[in-house]
């Protein structure tokens, strides 16, 4: 297999895993919207949970990839943080399926947790807990504290990312635009604001 038919395949089973979940997409789908056979994509994957394991390594890869682009200035943490999350805001605004399929993970990993091995984006995860302590005043906090934080910080984020499709068709284009232009000031000001204060 080539690396454009792998990136294309892995794109197209991105778009269908982040539409569907993992338990509402077959390896059929997949490889129907490719115009493969069934029994070819298996020859390359082996299964579902190793197509589906290397979109989420992909997926992986690419936001680790974003916090190291956004960091910035490495003697201002503050703003190192700063950007790596809006980096995130705004990919996630170009490419909601990205935030889709996060979230359908999330949702959809109780029945899966158990026998995971490895959850791919824990390294991300990993990235922002490390950006959180090196700011001052949270430099003595706990992972799971710093972790804490990046949770709300990425809830704040992602609820609005996936809500899109429903906020455009109640409040129309013009509108959305406007909340959008809105939402990137207010999320930059939660993160000054919960930077500020550590609790």
């Amino acid at each position: 297999m080539s690396i454009d038919t792998r990136d294309q395949l892995l794109r197209e089973a991105t778009r269908l895993f982040a539409a569907k979940g993992f338990y509402g997409t077959s390896i059929a789908n997949v490889a129907d919207a490719l115009g493969l056979t069934k029994q070819a994509l298996l020859h390359h994957f082996g299964t579902k949970e190793k197509l589906y394991g290397e979109v989420l390594q992909l997926l992986s890869s690419q936001m680790v990839s974003d916090i190291m682009a956004a960091r910035g200035d490495p003697d201002d943490p503050d703003s190192q943080l700063e950007n790596a999350l809006m980096e995130m805001c705004r990919n996630g605004l170009k490419d909601p399926e990205r935030t889709q399929l996060i979230m359908r993970e999330l949702l959809d990993n109780k029945q899966r947790a158990e026998h995971a091995g490895i959850w791919y984006l824990k390294p991300f995860l990993e990235g922002l807990i490390a950006l959180v302590k090196k700011v001052p005043g949270h430099e003595d906090k706990s992972d799971m504290q710093a972790l804490a934080l990046v949770y709300q910080l990425l809830g704040a984020a992602n609820y609005f990312l996936v809500s899109e499709p429903t906020l455009r068709q109640m409040f129309g284009k013009a509108q959305y635009g406007e909340v959008k232009d809105l939402y990137l000031s207010e999320f930059k000001a939660l993160i000054r604001a919960r930077l500020s204060r550590p609790a």
